[in-house]
């Protein structure tokens, strides 16, 4: 399960906690996690595990295994902050903060005062139409073949064309926007990671000091207007801030969760055939996807010395929000890995407390969308002979390839 850390270990950590999970390894494996790594994390640890290479570049920190713990996490910003949390304007040398997911409070809360009505329900409700347009477009491709490569022609490319589109950014330099976006996510090689940083902020820079003197009717340039609490219009380095936190969930979460949903649905085709003759479920359904496939393990660091369960937290240490381990809390659910469609379980694959997932609606109408669109327009589906998934596993969860076929 484990196998025993190999870096010094600080004096207030037990040795029987500390260790090296294969959950965080960021490799691929045969056996979906969710199903065997999870529940086998759930049987064998403590409620909360020093785990040395839970942070990208094999970093250290804390795994909280359950869901009220977590939650209680997520609640108590004034303890846990995400001030800067994901290293990123830190790896390339630079100060800026995630806006708004590296802030704190009060200032979050202005923030969010201004974002919050962009991506009200009744916004991203209004973008249905473009939303299954663009599935219908992507599905028309390779609908009369018989089969599909599914990440490469559909997941990765639907939620894409919609953020980009959101931005004004241009379609047709996607396949690069996904090399920067896999490497800044998805790599244990910090410098790779450095590097994919490097070429977004410096990308995106460049399309704001473009808007400056080049106005658009685009959400860039709507940026502009957008007040703090003081009546101050944001700076260039809000605005960066804020359209890096747009690239980084907008390009992968999404892609990563349909990858996740339709494995399931090709691995159960008799949950696969339910939606289809049960379209009304698709919402419920969307929501125990989301439960048990929420690909991501996010951070809070510790502000001061604190405990949880006994265990001394020193200020500056990483603390999980481990969303797929969280999620299947046994102490939570009955059969956790179990996917159950009426099950209106809580969930925080989308966040909790005031750093809840700010593109959420958005996030639920896509995933939505694409299961009644794809389901409606493509038969019963199937892995393409000779073809077995393989998943990975690390800070984001998900398959890496998934070649689907049907006739």
């Amino acid at each position: 399960m484990a196998s025993a850390a190999t870096q010094e270990i600080p004096a207030h950590v037990p040795a029987k906690k500390a260790m090296r999970l294969p959950f965080f390894a960021r490799e691929e494996v045969k056996d979906c996690p969710q199903e065997k790594m999870i529940p086998e994390m759930h049987k064998s640890l403590g409620p909360i595990t020093y785990v040395t290479n839970i942070f990208p570049g094999d970093k250290p920190g804390w795994l909280l295994t359950g869901y009220q713990d977590t939650m209680a996490l997520l609640r108590d910003p004034e303890n846990f902050t995400k001030n800067g949390m994901g290293q990123w304007s830190q790896s390339i040398d630079e100060n800026w903060l995630v806006v708004p997911t590296e802030i704190d409070p009060p200032s979050h809360t202005f923030y969010r005062k201004a974002l919050n009505p962009q991506f009200s329900p009744q916004k991203m409700a209004a973008m249905k139409d473009d939303l299954r347009r663009r599935a219908h477009d992507l599905i028309d491709v390779f609908k009369g073949r018989g089969s599909c490569d599914f990440v490469n022609e559909f997941s990765e490319r639907f939620p894409i064309f919609i953020v980009l589109d959101l931005l004004g950014l241009p379609q047709d330099r996607m396949a690069e926007f996904l090399v920067w976006e896999k490497d800044m996510l998805h790599t244990n090689d910090w410098k790779v990671r450095v590097a994919a940083v490097t070429h977004v902020v410096d990308y995106l820079r460049g399309e704001i000091a473009d808007r400056r003197a080049n106005p658009r009717d685009d959400y860039i340039t709507r940026i502009f207007d957008f007040e703090v609490d003081d009546g101050r219009k944001w700076n260039d380095e809000e605005v960066l801030g804020h359209c890096f936190n747009l690239f980084l969930g907008g390009l992968d979460t999404v892609t990563t969760m349909l990858g996740n949903i339709f494995c399931h649905l090709a691995r159960h085709p008799d949950q696969q055939k339910e939606l289809r003759e049960n379209p009304d479920k698709i919402v419920l359904a969307v929501e125990e996807f989301l439960r048990v496939y929420g690909p991501v393990t996010a951070f809070r660091i510790a502000t001061r010395e604190l405990e949880i369960h006994g265990q001394k937290i020193m200020p500056g240490e990483y603390v999980s929000v481990c969303t797929p381990v969280a999620n299947q809390d046994p102490e939570q659910h009955d059969n956790p890995s179990e996917v159950r469609f009426d099950r209106k379980a809580p969930h925080i694959a989308l966040g909790g407390g005031i750093h809840k997932c700010l593109g959420m609606h958005l996030a639920r109408f896509e995933l939505q969308t694409a299961l009644e669109v794809f389901l409606a327009e493509i038969p019963q589906f199937r892995f393409k002979d000779g073809f077995a998934p393989s998943y990975f596993v690390g800070n984001i969860t998900f398959v890496p390839r998934l070649e689907l076929q049907w006739s």
